[in-house]
C-alpha cells in the first residue's frame, strides 16, 4: 500500500504546467492553471515599491515621520 502511494504522490510532485491544462477538468490541471496565472500577472505587473522607501528620497524626510514619532 505505501508502495503504491508513494508512486501516487511522486506522479503529482513531478506534474508540470502545460498549455492544455487549462481545458483539463480534474483538479491538479486546474490548480496548475491558476496558479500559471496568478504567477504570469504577478510578473507582468512588477514589483510594487512605497515611496517611502526609496533610495532617491534618501535625503527628503520620510512621509510617516509623524507616526515614527508618536509611537517612540
Amino acid at each position: 500500500m505505501k508502495d503504491k502511494l508513494k508512486n501516487s504522490t511522486e506522479e503529482l510532485a513531478a506534474r508540470h504546467y502545460q498549455p492544455g491544462d487549462y481545458e483539463k477538468d480534474d483538479e491538479l490541471s486546474s490548480g496548475l492553471a491558476t496558479t500559471h496565472e496568478q504567477v504570469s500577472d504577478s510578473y507582468m505587473e512588477g514589483e510594487i515599491v512605497a515611496p517611502f522607501n526609496q533610495k532617491s528620497r534618501k535625503n527628503e524626510e520620510s512621509s510617516n515621520e509623524g507616526y515614527q514619532d508618536y509611537y517612540s
